[in-house]
């Protein structure tokens, strides 16, 4: 009976999630937005489309010129409270390319958090310890603490990887357990 007990305590609290977003189970995208390096007179280009199956498409082309190098899509939402979450947990596939994972507590932050990650090419889960996440304002690391994980109000994948390329990145869904 007491080991019952214990099971029952448990569950809730390792299965607990927020889901931020499933492009698969919604059709409204609306707050998914595309910006570009375009914002500093770079012409790199991306798009936003959904594939047959009714994950994310992000691609496009990062060009170098006009002192650009970068594209990004980004989500803007109401804060969450996420001071119980630890990871989060992004469920995508790519083109064997190097992304970043962005975090901002306050859209109003001059800082975001990031992490960067690597594709394989397959689908992949990729775990990112909130705690983790360093900040940066404009490609430069800040002289500040980590990121604090006690709000959320914006996600935001980026490639810039101080290189032409074209790119592709399928995404599924991204939660914080």
């Amino acid at each position: 009976m007491i080991q019952q007990q214990y099971a029952l305590i448990l569950i809730p609290f390792i299965m607990s999630s927020l889901l931020i977003f499933d492009f698969s189970t919604t059709n409204d995208w609306s707050g998914w937005e595309v910006e570009n390096d375009v914002v500093m007179g770079g012409n790199s280009s991306s798009q936003l489309e959904r594939s047959p199956e009714g994950n994310a498409v992000f691609k496009g082309t990062v060009s170098l010129e006009n002192n650009g190098g970068f594209a990004s899509l980004q989500y803007h939402f109401p804060s969450k409270n996420i001071k119980n979450y630890t990871k989060a947990f992004i469920k995508i596939k790519g083109d064997g390319k190097e992304y970043q994972f962005r975090v901002k507590s306050n859209l109003n932050d001059r800082a975001s958090y990031i992490y960067t990650f690597k594709t394989t090419g397959d689908w992949q889960t990729v775990e990112i310890p909130l705690n983790k996440l360093t900040p940066t304002f404009r490609g430069r690391k800040l002289d500040i603490p980590n990121f604090p994980g006690d709000e959320i109000q914006e996600v935001r994948f980026l490639i810039g990887n101080k290189r032409a390329e074209d790119f592709r990145l399928i995404i599924d869904r991204i939660e914080l357990k």
